[in-house]
């Protein structure tokens, strides 16, 4: 392999250093030390990215559970937030558990026709 390559396939591979021989000693502990903290910053980025991932699939699924009670119970969007958040302190479980209920009860009620607990208010 030519350097070129061999820096484009170490890059490829998520590489974050690398030493050219001959090694010397004093230059190994140095690039190990490097190497490790891009690592866990690499680590931390990621679980960061996970976060907001999780906050962003939250807020999609309260809005949509605050949308279908707004729909169905004829509340306010501030008064359909507020039953969700005591419902999830009620209850000891997540806001995102709570909607994610919320959502399966209305399509489930939806899809027999019963209507169930969460019937359509007539306009």
């Amino acid at each position: 392999y030519s350097q070129k390559d061999l820096v484009e396939r170490a890059k490829a591979a998520g590489v974050v250093g690398y030493l050219v021989k001959p090694i010397q000693e004093a230059d190994l502990a140095p690039a190990i030390e490097v190497a490790l903290a891009r690592f866990q910053e690499f680590r931390a980025l990621e679980k960061e990215v996970d976060n907001l991932k999780d906050q962003l699939e939250t807020r999609k699924l309260v809005d949509r559970a605050k949308g279908i009670l707004m729909d169905t119970q004829g509340l306010t969007e501030a008064a359909a937030f507020r039953r969700i958040q005591k419902m999830s302190m009620n209850t000891r479980k997540s806001m995102k558990e709570i909607a994610q209920a919320i959502i399966l009860t209305y399509e489930a009620t939806s899809e027999e026709g019963h209507g169930g607990s969460f019937t359509r208010r007539s306009e």
